[in-house]
């Protein structure tokens, strides 16, 4: 997967979607590719969250308390909190097909945010709009 590609995936997600192509560039070249067997279980339910990861290719089952609660698919994401804050995974997350995903670990992405300081306000903003956007639906839920 060339660099462009990542940062062309990247750009579709929300939390990065206020970067330039430079920003996402440099944010591109942070990720790495990974390729997961089906059956694989990916993140794990109350375990430290450390990762980022972005689905290319393949599906994977998230499951709360043993309960599958979604499916997820090319295009979109999961762990995104886990760049923020050192929390437990609030879900479970196996590949129920061979998946190509781009990872983005913590550290990486720190050192993104220590090179390029314009990047974390971005990326603020876009975390508000989001949880704004979710205590909104909860209310009118």
């Amino acid at each position: 997967m060339a660099r462009n590609t990542k940062r062309d995936q990247l750009r579709g997600v929300q939390m990065f979607s206020a970067c330039t192509d430079k920003e996402l560039a440099q944010i591109a070249r942070a990720c790495d590719e990974v390729a997961v067997a089906a059956d694989t279980v990916i993140v794990e339910e109350g375990t430290p969250g450390e990762d980022f990861f972005l689905i290319v290719s393949g599906e994977a089952a998230v499951s709360r308390g043993g309960r599958i609660v979604a499916t997820v698919v090319p295009g979109q994401y999961f762990g995104e909190l886990s760049l923020l804050d050192m929390a437990p995974r609030n879900a479970t997350v196996t590949a129920t097909s061979a998946m190509k995903l781009i990872r983005l670990g913590r550290q990486e992405f720190d050192a993104v945010l220590d090179s390029w300081p314009g990047v974390a306000h971005k990326l603020l903003r876009q975390m508000a709009r989001r949880l704004r956007v979710e205590d909104q639906q909860s209310v009118t839920n």
